[in-house]
């Protein structure tokens, strides 16, 4: 590239219209065009208006929302004057990828500036926009650095558009005036991505994730209704920071309330890095020159090694199915078209490796109008965009479940359990037909059960977090696992004889619950999906008398600690709500702390005798004078 010895005169020897500039490429070129919200419009336009005249042009860049009409160029010409090459890893399941499916390269977005530079996919073209150069002659790469700088560095010409509407943003966004060919100066807006209206479902969704989101973590967060829902239940939330793909207009408001001040992130510390910004006029000028912003290449901010050395790095993405052995679907729909679906393995891959990382899957639990679970027996004739073996944490409005480690029937429950209650006898059956769930396994009132997210609750004990909650079908093996480590005095007390065996059927009837007329609560210790059931309250309806019978267990070395009166007042407040007139506990006379817990009820408490057995009972609308 031959340039004058000054920059600012060179710049003026490459400037010219978008129409001279378009004419500089020539038949069976590879163009790149930049990325997302940076596309350069105007030259985009140009080069649509002159398709006509060129035959066999391959245009490369990410899937977009197109600006100018290419994608339709080359349906119409049958490929003759033009070819789409769009990087996206995807399913294409939806109508409008599905018709253009062919033009479609599944790549991760961390390699594709490899793909670039090492010339295994030569570019001779590069259409780009940047801001006007400054003092230096650098000029930004602004919105839309991703892939975008490795296009440029690698094509043999490149055409910028420079408009004065770009933000200027700091990291490694930069372009010298000298690497580039021709200039086209052409102010106009850039494309902006409207508010999302938000749902119930995600709404919900919202709600169940905040509590896995610990102060001081690190976030990667993908643009969509679910995930916007999510940001704004993060603004109680205290210094997090943000390794990102997409920077929107809600990672900004919760910059604004302080709420990110990426001081914890143990990497690039008190700097928001991302590659790419999608949003409003407001964001673009938020990043204009912005010293608390870095942005740099996708081979950088999607690299898993990279992204693994954050603290407690969490990858938040949507998602479009999940099947019941943990495959996942996702695709670009009309609210979140920039979903990073292409980089969306990256970050899952990363935050698993990173210390205290969670990867999570957000979905609704059915499609539009209900009319279509979005948890389906398997994924047929779907890409699977990640594999079972990489999917940690699930949500849905119905619930958060784990399936790190989890057998394929172990699995299948947990799906069951977060699926929309009108389907899961649908996705039992299929589970049973796929043998994914074994002979002994029987459809129970409990499968249609709604989660009482209100019952939740983390408390500290000696500097540990325990969670009280109630018990999901998934807990059946660490429900099992309590009942064999207590006590033999503990299993007499519980059980009223001595027992050396909880086998699946009496544990099933513990774990699978319906949260109404028969509710068990545990208290864990340690990781979502890990954790060991350290107490357990339990009541039982007597529908007849509409009272219900509770019991209770607590490991030996979590006696004393207040662990029964806590379970007891919420197996008390849930079965207040759900219409239960009273509560029964049968024990032993010897059984004093039994009888004290119980005793503690704001209510009259009236015991009696039956067959050597304690019978203590109370009404809620009888209390305690």
């Amino acid at each position: 590239m031959t340039t004058s010895a000054y920059w600012a005169d060179s710049y003026v020897e490459k400037k010219c219209s978008a129409q001279e500039a378009i004419q500089h490429i020539k038949r069976g070129q590879r163009i790149f065009i930049g990325s997302s919200c940076g596309e350069p419009q105007a030259l985009v336009r140009e080069l649509t208006e002159a398709s006509s005249g060129f035959t066999d042009l391959e245009i490369i860049r990410l899937l977009a929302l197109e600006s100018a009409p290419l994608t339709l160029i080359a349906n119409k010409t049958k490929g003759q004057s033009l070819n789409i090459r769009s990087f996206y890893s995807g399913s294409a399941k939806t109508k409008s990828l599905a018709r253009n499916a062919r033009f479609i390269t599944p790549t991760k977005l961390s390699a594709i500036p490899r793909l670039f530079k090492s010339k295994m996919l030569p570019i001779q073209v590069a259409l780009i926009q940047v801001t006007p150069p400054d003092d230096f002659g650098w000029m930004s790469l602004g919105v839309s650095v991703d892939v975008t700088l490795a296009g440029a560095m690698s094509a043999d010409l490149v055409i910028a558009q420079v408009n004065s509407k770009m933000p200027r943003v700091l990291g490694r966004s930069f372009i010298h005036v000298n690497e580039v060919n021709l200039i086209v100066e052409a102010e106009e807006p850039l494309l902006t991505v409207r508010k999302i209206p938000e749902s119930d479902s995600a709404i919900k969704i919202a709600r169940l994730i905040t509590r896995f989101i610990e102060d001081g973590s690190t976030i990667q967060i993908s643009p969509g209704t679910t995930t916007q829902a999510t940001l704004l239940a993060l603004s109680e939330k205290n210094d997090l920071g943000i390794h990102s793909q997409y920077i929107t207009n809600d990672i900004m408001d919760l910059v604004a309330k302080g709420v990110i001040t990426n001081r914890k992130k143990g990497f690039n510390e008190g700097k928001l890095v991302a590659s790419t910004a999608i949003g409003t006029e407001n964001l673009y000028e938020f990043i204009h020159d912005n010293p608390s912003i870095e942005f740099h290449p996708s081979d950088y901010v999607n690299n898993p090694g990279i992204i693994a050395r954050h603290n407690r790095m969490v990858s938040l993405n949507v998602v479009m199915a999940v099947d019941l052995t943990g495959q996942v679907a996702a695709d670009a729909l009309p609210y979140n078209h920039f979903s990073g679906v292409t980089g969306m393995f990256d970050f899952i891959q990363g935050a698993a490796f990173s210390k205290h990382g969670k990867s999570m899957l957000l979905l609704a639990s059915t499609g539009t109008r209900g009319k279509q679970s979005r948890i389906v027996p398997m994924l047929d004739n779907t890409a699977v965009v990640v594999p079972r073996s990489d999917v940690n944490y699930v949500v849905t409005e119905y619930g958060v479940v784990n399936l790190f480690g989890k057998s394929l029937q172990e699995r299948a429950m947990a799906m069951i359990s977060i699926a929309h209650p009108e389907y899961r006898d649908e996705l039992f059956f299929e589970a049973k037909k796929m043998g994914l769930l074994g002979e002994e396994r029987t459809l129970k009132d409990s499968i249609h059960g709604i989660y009482p997210m209100s019952l939740e609750e983390n408390i500290k004990i000696d500097q540990k977090t325990v969670t009280i909650r109630p018990a999901k079908p998934v807990d059946e093996r660490r429900i099992q696992e309590h009942f064999y480590n207590l006590d033999k005095n503990d299993i007499v007390a519980r059980f009223f004889h001595e027992k050396t065996s909880f086998v699946h059927e009496e544990v099933g009837d513990v774990s699978q619950v319906d949260y109404i007329k028969d509710l068990t609560m545990v208290a864990v210790v340690g990781e979502i999906g890990f954790g060991q059931v350290v107490a357990i309250g339990e009541y039982l309806l007597d529908p007849v008398e509409n009272i219900a019978e509770v019991a209770f267990s607590v490991s030996k070395d979590w006696q004393g600690k207040g662990l029964g009166k806590i379970l007891q007042g919420k197996l008390y407040m849930a079965a207040r709500e759900n219409g239960i007139t009273g509560l029964l506990a049968y024990t032993s006379p010897n059984n004093k702390g039994m009888i004290k817990l119980f005793k503690r009820m704001p209510f009259k408490i009236k015991t009696h005798m039956e067959d050597n057995t304690l019978v203590l009972t109370c009404r809620f609308d009888e209390p305690a004078i």
